[in-house]
């Protein structure tokens, strides 16, 4: 049947499961995961208008969305985009972080994509480092008193560079954990640096393309100093659609294994994942209607939803107590 062979090509991209990581390294990620968290919403707090909280919210379900998207790359393996960049570039650095946790603590508790104790590190290495690069290193090369630059070639180099890097920094954090989980660095960091550095090719086209179509259609989006309003509901709107379509693509997404899942299976440590210690929404599935195209398509547009609710959430809380003294 046609939506079996679909179904045999559902192969999502593996955060860091629990068991990879020694407990006490995990642990450990906690606390300047948390930390940067506190800043990110300390400074949201004190900046968030009516304008930014829609496109947090559709920035978030987009990128929730592409996550589900493996491309393929050469050896067999395939890679997913991570968003960080894109999401900073757009937001600023501060709103990037707090888009991404979203996604990445969303992806682990509602649908067992990564470990639930190996959060942390993974906000770390996919959320706050990559929205760092984008927020800190790519938007003051783009930007001159919250206006972007109209070079279309000087914006494509620059978020091209930043996608790709994003993608090195992850690799290399994720390396670094795992090498302080008793794995060997001779063989680490060359696998995870050399897949990652073909994957980080996509990300940064991905981004660009992403960026120059904000520029060229949207470009009061991503305008430090547009007028509040110019986004609103329709952009809400758009946005919903552009990430609802994304996510009923998700079936057709590559079947080989990711960079990291890639790297375990060739190094050896695959077996060390653990078991979630419960199944809602397993590897983007609906339990009783099992690894079929409608299931994926289906858990794909719950995510969206829950991801624009809480971004929504979010907003109203933070704005409900007045920014801190400073």
């Amino acid at each position: 049947m046609w939506w079996q062979w679909i179904a045999e090509r559902i192969t999502l991209g593996l955060h860091i499961p629990d068991g990879f990581l020694h407990a006490p390294v995990a642990l450990l990620w906690w606390l300047p995961t948390v930390i940067a968290v506190g800043v990110a919403t300390r400074a949201v707090r004190q900046s968030l208008d009516d304008r930014a909280v829609p496109l947090m919210g559709v920035m978030a379900a987009f990128i929730f969305a592409a996550q589900m998207l493996n491309f393929p790359i050469a050896g067999g393996t395939s890679g997913h985009v991570l968003g960080g960049a894109f999401a900073a570039i757009v937001l600023g650095p501060w709103a990037g972080m707090i888009v991404m946790t979203c996604v990445i603590a969303l992806q682990a508790i509602l649908f067992q994509d990564g470990g639930i104790v190996a959060m942390g590190a993974n906000i770390f290495n996919m959320g706050i480092a990559t929205a760092a690069i984008g927020g800190w290193i790519a938007r003051p090369l783009l930007t001159r008193n919250g206006s972007f630059t109209t070079n279309r070639l000087w914006i494509a180099m620059v978020t091209a560079g930043a996608g790709w890097l994003s993608v090195m920094a992850a690799a290399a954090l994720t390396s670094a954990q795992l090498v302080l989980s008793d794995l060997p660095a001779a063989i680490v960091f060359p696998a995870m640096l050399g897949v990652h550095a073909v994957i980080g090719i996509g990300e940064g086209l991905i981004t660009a393309a992403a960026v120059l179509f904000l520029v060229t259609t949207r470009p009061d989006l991503i305008q430090a100093n547009a007028p509040a309003g110019t986004s609103g509901a329709r952009v809400a709107v758009i946005g919903l659609i552009i990430a609802a379509v994304t996510a009923a693509f998700a079936p057709l997404a590559s079947p080989d294994p990711d960079g990291l899942e890639r790297i375990a299976e060739d190094v050896g440590f695959i077996e060390r994942a653990t078991d979630a210690p419960y199944h809602m929404l397993p590897d983007y599935t609906i339990p009783w209607l099992g690894e079929t195209p409608l299931s994926t398509i289906l858990a794909g547009l719950i995510g969206v939803a829950v991801m624009i609710g809480l971004i929504w959430v979010i907003a109203a809380l933070l704005r409900s107590r007045p920014p801190a003294r400073s």
